[in-house]
C-alpha cells in the first residue's frame, strides 16, 4: 500500500471525503485533480526541453589558460620585470 497505508486506513478516508463533499461533488474535483496534474507535468515537460535547447544551442566555450610559453618563458622560469 502507499505510504503504509492499510484497507482499512484508505476506506476511512474515501468515507470521510464522500461526507465532506458528497458524491455527485467527487467525480468532479477527481477530475480536476487529474487536469492540473497533466497540466503541471507538461510545463515540466516544456522546461526541460527548453532548457536542453539552450545548453545544445550554446556551446561552451572553453578557455585556455595563459601559458609562459606564448610570453616567450619557460615553464620553471621567474617572471622578470622590466622597467621603462
Amino acid at each position: 500500500m502507499p505510504f503504509g497505508l492499510g484497507i482499512w486506513e484508505m476506506m476511512a478516508i474515501l468515507l470521510l471525503c464522500l461526507l465532506l463533499f458528497g458524491a455527485k461533488r467527487l467525480p468532479e474535483i477527481g477530475t480536476s485533480l487529474g487536469k492540473g496534474i497533466r497540466e503541471f507535468k507538461t510545463s515540466i515537460r516544456e522546461v526541460e526541453s527548453s532548457v536542453r535547447a539552450e545548453t545544445e544551442i550554446a556551446p561552451r566555450r572553453e578557455e585556455k589558460p595563459l601559458s609562459r610559453e606564448s610570453e616567450g618563458q619557460e615553464e620553471g622560469a621567474p617572471r622578470r620585470l622590466t622597467t621603462s
